[in-house]
């Protein structure tokens, strides 16, 4: 058994759910389109049957003519050309948006291909609208600036059989390529192409509530390049748009039951005038003129990640019925088929049968882990938070906010992009607390004058002293910094009071493995205002850093708004916090390592630090855990559910032959429940904590690490029998590790 919740890139399950959508509704339609015309009678009647949304919905239309989609080498095995629906939804999905990179990349399709990246920026943000609308007064006499079509032959729904199998054949690529490189902006990758001429997506149809929940999607897409002027519309659209509205009502890819909207405007002034005869016939309401311009909301919401899948199939819950585990209630499943069949799985160490008891156990947890102080908390640790929402709706919208979200930064505002280096202007203007702020107000007050006098071991405490509010989100950003500073504090002495570390002036720390905490790297600045008489050097190590950024290093310093840069030694950033420092000026140091941490050549540090590791996610921890064992050097790693705690145990087992120290709740994990897609399970950024027990060196006499505890009881059959019998894990056997 895998999950991969909290690991995985948010973005790919947006593209999973789209791509999963969408596969349905050109099932569908095609069955439908070939059948005969009492078919779509049944259907508009089953339609006009259904509740009201009272809602607006919108049909927008958004055409594209300078970005094309080129398929890598990598796409061409497989069921179809392009990206097969079981790499990216099955058993071994990617992980992250570079993974895709040998698959799928986005070309210009004007003449020179110059401008690529400007092209795609332009396309991200139009798609990105669509995933938010306002609600507006439609003009008459508004004339779009797309492509004209002819109006269709037949006033009949059903489409022309070519479009069916042209969308077929690529169209599905279509729907996860585009999206996951349109809006991935700094993630994408070029990867290899393939020898064919780039698909080229002419437009795209959605449909979304005035709220942006999105509940339909269609792909209209060439086969070939074409001239990036005019022709390069689709002609006969209305039929198509008539049968995605009728899906997307029957089947909303968003939250929800089947419903019809109260009214439809439609973002084209000719679709408008075809739709007309055809909207009514589902007791549809179409606004009398065309919608005329249309943005994001303030509050504007992806609510369509609410979907949930089948751990075991893959199908959303838009597909099919998906319930819990009657036992544990952590696993989602579609069916009684699909539930035996993960019950019976082998090896047993990776069956339901085996881990049922345990991930009830863990499912108990879902209480503490959401007790925080904040006002908020009740939002964002319910299993339906709406991240997006959130977010937006306190201005939360620029700078490292978008970091941890799938929001995009509106025109104008400076971007960092994930994995890369901040940009010099961003570290060096003299406000360390830039990256963290919203559209409104400062969120970090100034920093306290006086040090503070005692240890914290709560986000109240810590709150409390530096003058935020239970109101503030901070502590989603603020987690990195006061885990580090938490395992200094408290965790170190309790486990390693040899070291003595609390009376250290200096500190080496290598943050092992590191990803999103680099784009964050600036909250690591709190660390000085929290430890300001520790001189420390945080080291980023792992081979997801970005290449260009090997081997820099820079110092920011507490006092003095001046900037130096020392040529060939990094940069040195004096940064003004606004106070005084009383006593001695202490520095933070960040180095960066763009490799595996067992390729890493340099002193020993005092402390090794990782967050939301996953050791069984990824094999370079095989030599990287046997590295940390020959350094035999304090290690402390976070992860974001009790059940990434036992896979890494098990992977330190197998590696090392060491093991892992019980875990416990972290009171500075972050407050946002992480979505999980398959499972129920809490999930919470940096939400456990626990350090690595090395295996004892021959001969040193030192007592050997904690073995496994006594296996839990495990179910003989699946939930539907009361039978029990207890079993127990295979010696030996590691964690499952990903190809």
């Amino acid at each position: 058994m895998e999950f991969v919740s909290g690991y995985r890139d948010e973005f790919l399950d947006f593209t999973a759910l789209l791509f999963g959508w969408f596969r349905k509704f050109v099932a569908e339609r095609g069955a439908v389109e070939t059948s005969l015309e009492g078919r779509w009678r049944q259907l508009e009647a089953q339609i006009r049957r259904l509740p009201q949304d009272p809602a607006l919905w919108v049909l927008h239309v958004l055409p594209n003519r300078s970005v094309g989609i080129s398929l890598g080498q990598g796409a061409e095995p497989g069921p179809g050309p392009g990206l097969g629906a079981g790499w990216l939804l099955g058993d071994e999905p990617p992980l992250h948006l570079r993974d895709l990179s040998p698959y799928v990349s986005l070309v210009s399709l004007e003449e020179g291909g110059e401008g690529e990246e400007e092209e795609e920026e332009e396309e991200e943000n139009g798609e990105e609208e669509g995933a938010g609308t306002q609600k507006v007064e439609p003009e008459e006499d508004v004339e779009p600036a797309h492509t004209s079509r002819e109006s269709p032959q037949e006033a009949n729904p059903p489409g022309e059989p070519e479009d069916a199998e042209q969308e077929e054949g690529g169209g599905e690529n279509g729907c996860r390529e585009d999206r996951a490189e349109d809006e991935s902006g700094p993630k994408r990758r070029k990867g290899r192409r393939s020898e064919a001429a780039p698909l080229h997506l002419s437009c795209l149809l959605l449909v979304t509530d005035e709220h942006g929940t999105i509940l339909g999607i269609d792909l209209l897409m060439d086969g070939a390049q074409r001239s990036a002027g005019k022709g390069s519309g689709t002609e006969n659209l209305a039929p198509r748009a008539y049968a995605l509205l009728c899906h997307s009502m029957a089947c909303p890819m968003g939250s929800g039951d089947p419903r019809k909207p109260r009214q439809l405007t439609v973002g084209d002034a000719r679709l408008h005038r075809e739709l007309e005869s055809l909207v009514p016939r589902l007791g549809v309401k179409l606004a009398k003129t065309p919608m005329r311009t249309w943005g994001p909301q303030p509050g504007f919401t992806f609510a369509s990640l609410r979907a949930r899948t089948c751990h075991v199939c893959h199908k959303h819950s838009f597909e099919v019925k998906l319930t819990p585990c009657p036992q544990c209630s952590a696993v989602l499943y579609c069916g009684e088929a699909c539930l035996r069949a993960d019950w019976r799985r082998c090896p047993d160490d990776v069956s339901h049968r085996f881990w049922c008891p345990r991930l009830a156990a863990f499912m108990e947890r879902t209480g503490e882990l959401a007790t925080l102080p904040f006002t908020y908390t009740a939002e964002v640790t319910s299993e339906t938070f709406n991240k997006e929402a959130f977010l937006a709706s306190r201005g939360l919208t620029r700078g490292y906010w978008t970091q941890i979200s799938m929001l995009i930064p509106g025109p104008g505002t400076p971007r960092h992009r994930q994995g890369s280096t901040p940009s010099l202007s961003l570290l060096l203007n003299g406000d360390p607390y830039q990256l963290l702020q919203g559209d409104g107000p400062a969120l970090m007050p100034p920093v306290p004058p006086d040090s503070p006098r005692g240890l914290f071991g709560s986000w109240q405490d810590y709150y409390t002293w530096r003058g935020l509010s239970l109101d503030s989100p901070m502590a989603v950003l603020l987690t990195y910094p006061l885990t580090v500073y938490y395992v200094i504090t408290h965790l170190v002495p309790q486990s390693f009071p040899e070291l003595n570390i609390q009376n250290k002036q200096s500190l080496k720390i290598h943050v092992v493995e590191a990803g999103k905490e680099f784009d964050l790297v600036m909250v690591f600045w709190e660390l000085l205002v929290l430890l300001p008489h520790v001189a420390l050097e945080l080291q980023f190590v792992g081979d997801r850093l970005p290449p260009e950024s090997d081997q820099q290093h820079f110092t920011l310093q507490r006092d003095g708004p001046e900037v130096s840069v020392r040529p060939g030694s990094g940069v040195s950033a004096r940064l003004n916090s606004g106070t005084k420092e009383k006593g001695s000026r202490r520095d933070l140091q960040i180095k960066v390592s763009a490799r595996p941490y067992h390729l890493l050549q340099g002193p020993k540090p005092d402390l090794v630090i990782g967050f939301n590791s996953g050791f069984g996610l990824k094999d370079t921890w095989l030599s990287s855990l046997p590295r940390l064992q020959s350094l035999r050097v304090p290690a402390f790693f976070t992860e974001s559910s009790e059940y990434g705690c036992v896979m890494d145990e098990q992977t330190m087992a197998v590696a090392t032959g060491g093991g892992t120290s019980p875990p416990q709740p972290n009171p500075f994990r972050s407050p946002f429940r992480l979505r999980a897609a398959d499972n129920c399970m809490p999930w919470y950024c940096n939400a456990f904590i626990f350090h690595l027990i090395y295996k004892p060196s021959q001969g040193s006499g030192a007592r050997p690490g904690p073995g496994p505890g006594p296996p839990a009881p495990t179910p003989a059959a699946p939930p539907v029998s009361a039978r029990r019998r207890r079993g127990e894990k295979k010696p030996g056997r590691g964690a499952r590790r990903r190809r």
